[in-house]
C-alpha cells in the first residue's frame, strides 16, 4: 500500500514526535547511551522552544510510561486547581464560564514536576545533559516553523498593547517569527541556565534533579510564577482579571504515578489515563464495538464509530472528572455496553445521551443540556484545543479577531520513544502555551489555562473545586499482545484525539502489515474524520450535534451515504484530521518500528 512515508524499523531505537528537532534530539540522547525515558524528557524540552504555540513549561502531561520488564504506569503532570479557585470566586466576578485565556484559568503548573520525576526514576542521565539541547535551540536560535509566527500573528494587536512581556520574545523587530529567520528565547535559554548553575553542587543525579523541584516549586521560578499570576491581565472575558495561584499552591502539589486503566479488545489490552483525562473514552469506544465489524472504511464503518463515539463523549461529559468518583468499572462493564450499543441504530443521533451506569442518573452542566444549537465560536473544521486572546463577540478594541481557519489554537505536542532494551513510553505535552498567557519576563514562558475545562456550576464530576485536577483531553496511549507492551502512540487535537486513536488503532489491527509488522504509518496516513456532538472541552465550549468532518479522501460514496443517514458532513482538506506519533517493540524479534503524521509538514519518526 502506498504510504506518504515508510515504517522506519531498527533495533537500537525509535522515536517519534510532533516536531523533527525533538525527535532527533531525543535520538542524540539514546545515540549517547541514554534509555527511552532520558530521550523523552530531552525531546519534551525541545518541544517547549520549537513548538511554543503548543506547549509550555507550566502546562501539562500525562505520561504513559513502560518500563522493560516492568507494569505500566501513568505518569500524572496535570496540576490542580488552586486553593482559591472556587466556583463562588469566579462567579462573583460576574463569569458562568472560566477564561479561555488569563491567570484566572491558570492551574497548578504540572509539566515539568512530571519530567523530573520521570528522569529521576526511570532515566540515567543528567539534568544537564537532557537540557542542553533545549538550551541551545533557545539560546541560539531555530528555524520556526510556519505555524508559529502565524499563531503570533493572530494575537499581535493583543501583545503590543496588552501583553507586552510576550512582545519581547514572540515579536522580535516588532513582527512575528519567520521561516527562514533564526528565532530565539533568550529568557527561556537563561531560566534553565540559572536553573541549572543552582543545583551545581547539590551532590548526585538524583540529588540535582531534587534540587531543581524544589526550584521550581519554592525558588525563583515559584517567585515569577506567583507574581505573575498576580497581576491584573486582560483575558477572553473581555476584563483584567488577577489569578488565583500562590506560592502554597505551588509547594503543596507533586506529580504522581497511578496505575492506569485497561481494556482487553481483540487480542490487545489498551492503556490510558484515568478519568481525570478523556483516555476511557477511547476504552468505551472499544467496549461498544460488536463482535463482527463493518468493512474498513465503508458508510457502515464510520457510522459505527461515529454513533459509538457520541455514546462515550455523552458519559465523558455526565461522569468523568476530578471532583467526584467516576464508576468507570460500570462504564467499562460488558452489561453496560450491550445496552448502550442498542442504541446506535441506522440514523445519526442529534442527541447528548449519557448512560446510567449501575442504576446512577447522569447529571450533565446547564451548558451542556442547552443542546442542538451551534456554540459561538463554533468551527467544524478547528484543529485542536482551542484557546483564544478573546471569544468571537468581545468588543474589547486592539485585539485581534479569530482567524478564519481557527489560527489561534493552542492544541497540543505528542512524543513517543522505544528503546533497544524495550523501555516505551509515551506523552503528550500540553497547555502553557504563548497564547494562552502573558510570557512571563523573568522566565521566557507563559501560565497554562486548563482550568478553562472545567464548570462554573456545583455537583459536577469536572466542578471547578480547589486541589482537584481539571479533566483534560490529553490522552496517550499505550498497548499490549500476551502482557507485553508492543505500541506506543497518540496524537494532538483535544477532544478529537481519542477519536482519532481509535481509528488509528483499529486500521493497525485489521489491515495489512508491512516487512513483517505493523503498518504504522499505512494507519497514520489512512483518512480520518471526527464529530463535534458533544460540548467541546475548551472555550467556549461549542457543540454541533450531529456533525462528522472528514478529509476530502473520503470516498464521495462514503459521504454520500452517511448524509443520507442523517450526519452534518463537513469535507476538509485532504490532509487535515488526525495528527497521530507512534513507535512499536516486537516482542518475538526486538524489532522496533516509528511512524508520524505528514499532516502539517513537521511531525517526524527517526530511528535505527
Amino acid at each position: 500500500m502506498f504510504t506518504t512515508r515508510p515504517t522506519l524499523q531498527g533495533t537500537f531505537g525509535m522515536v517519534s514526535s510532533t516536531h523533527w528537532l525533538a525527535s532527533q534530539s531525543a535520538m542524540a540522547v539514546l545515540e549517547d547511551g541514554g534509555n527511552a525515558f532520558d530521550a523523552a524528557v530531552a525531546g519534551a524540552f525541545v518541544l517547549h522552544v520549537v513548538e511554543p504555540h503548543l506547549n509550555g513549561p507550566a502546562g501539562e502531561v500525562p505520561i504513559l510510561l513502560a518500563p522493560a520488564g516492568g507494569e505500566v504506569r501513568v505518569l500524572c503532570g496535570q496540576g490542580v486547581a488552586p486553593a482559591g479557585a472556587t466556583v463562588a470566586h469566579y462567579q462573583g466576578l460576574g463569569l458562568d464560564l472560566v477564561p479561555g485565556t488569563g491567570p484566572l484559568a491558570a492551574a497548578v503548573p504540572g509539566a515539568f514536576d512530571a519530567w523530573m520525576l520521570l528522569l529521576r526514576d526511570h532515566g540515567t542521565k543528567s539534568l544537564a545533559d537532557v537540557l542542553k539541547y533545549a538550551i541551545g535551540y533557545a539560546e541560539h536560535g531555530h528555524a520556526p516553523v510556519e505555524r508559529l509566527g502565524e499563531t503570533v500573528g493572530t494575537v499581535q494587536g493583543l501583545f503590543e498593547t496588552e501583553w507586552t512581556s510576550s512582545a519581547e520574545v514572540y515579536l522580535p523587530g516588532g513582527r512575528p517569527p519567520r521561516p527562514g529567520a533564526l528565532f530565539r528565547n533568550p529568557a527561556l535559554a537563561a531560566t534553565w541556565k540559572r536553573l541549572l548553575a543552582e543545583v551545581a553542587g547539590a551532590g548526585d543525579r538524583e540529588a540535582g534533579i531534587e534540587a531543581a523541584r524544589a526550584v521550581w516549586r519554592t525558588g525563583f521560578v515559584a517567585e515569577a510564577l506567583v507574581r505573575q499570576a498576580g497581576r491584573p491581565t486582560m483575558d477572553t472575558s473581555g476584563v483584567h482579571h488577577c489569578g488565583t495561584l500562590t506560592a502554597a499552591d505551588l509547594a503543596g502539589w507533586s506529580a504522581a504515578y497511578e496505575t492506569p486503566v485497561t481494556y482487553d479488545w481483540n487480542g490487545w489490552t489498551v492503556c490510558k489515563a484515568g478519568p481525570w483525562s478523556q483516555g476511557p473514552v477511547l476504552l468505551q469506544q472499544l467496549a461498544l464495538l460488536p463482535p463482527e465489524l463493518p468493512e474498513y472504511g465503508s458508510a457502515d464503518y464510520v457510522h459505527l464509530l461515529v454513533e459509538g463515539c457520541k455514546l462515550a463523549m455523552a458519559d465523558r461529559e455526565a461522569w468523568y472528572g476530578d471532583a467526584a468518583e467516576v464508576p468507570l468499572d460500570d462504564l467499562l462493564s460488558p452489561q453496560y455496553n450491550a445496552a448502550r450499543r442498542k442504541l446506535v441504530g441506522d440514523r445519526a443521533s442529534h442527541e447528548l445521551r449519557p448512560g446510567s451506569p449501575g442504576g446512577r442518573t447522569p447529571r450533565l452542566s446547564a451548558h451542556a443540556r442547552v443542546a442542538a444549537v451551534e456554540a459561538a465560536g463554533f468551527d467544524a473544521l478547528g484543529i485542536g484545543e482551542p484557546t483564544v486572546a478573546k471569544g468571537p463577540a468581545s468588543p474589547v478594541p486592539g485585539e485581534p479577531d479569530v482567524a478564519a481557519d481557527g489560527g489561534t489554537r493552542g492544541d497540543t505536542c505528542h512524543l513517543d520513544v522505544v528503546d533497544r532494551w524495550g523501555n516505551m513510553v509515551a506523552a503528550t505535552p500540553s497547555g502553557g502555551w504563548l497564547q494562552s498567557n502573558p510570557v512571563v519576563p523573568e522566565l521566557g514562558f507563559p501560565l497554562g489555562t486548563r482550568l478553562q475545562m472545567t464548570w462554573l456550576e456545583e455537583g459536577l464530576p469536572n466542578t471547578l473545586t480547589p486541589g482537584r485536577r481539571p479533566r483534560t483531553t490529553l490522552t496517550p496511549s499505550i498497548a499490549l499482545r500476551d502482557g507485553e507492551p508492543v505500541m506506543a502512540f497518540g496524537t494532538p487535537g483535544g477532544d478529537q484525539q481519542d477519536q482519532w486513536q481509535l481509528h488509528f488503532l483499529l486500521a493497525v489491527a485489521l489491515r495489512a502489515r508491512v516487512r513483517g509488522g505493523l503498518d504504522l504509518q499505512g494507519a497514520i496516513d489512512a483518512p480520518n474524520w471526527h464529530n463535534d456532538s458533544f460540548p467541546g472541552s475548551f472555550f467556549p465550549r461549542g457543540m454541533r450535534p450531529g456533525s462528522v468532518t472528514v478529509e476530502s479522501r473520503t470516498d464521495p460514496a462514503v459521504v454520500e451515504d452517511l448524509r443520507r443517514r442523517g450526519h452534518d458532513v463537513v469535507v476538509g482538506d485532504a490532509w487535515s484530521e488526525g495528527r497521530l506519533c507512534a513507535v512499536a517493540r516486537d516482542p518475538d524479534t526486538g524489532i522496533l518500528s516509528a511512524a508520524a503524521n505528514p499532516r502539517g509538514m513537521q511531525g517526524y519518526a527517526v530511528g535505527r
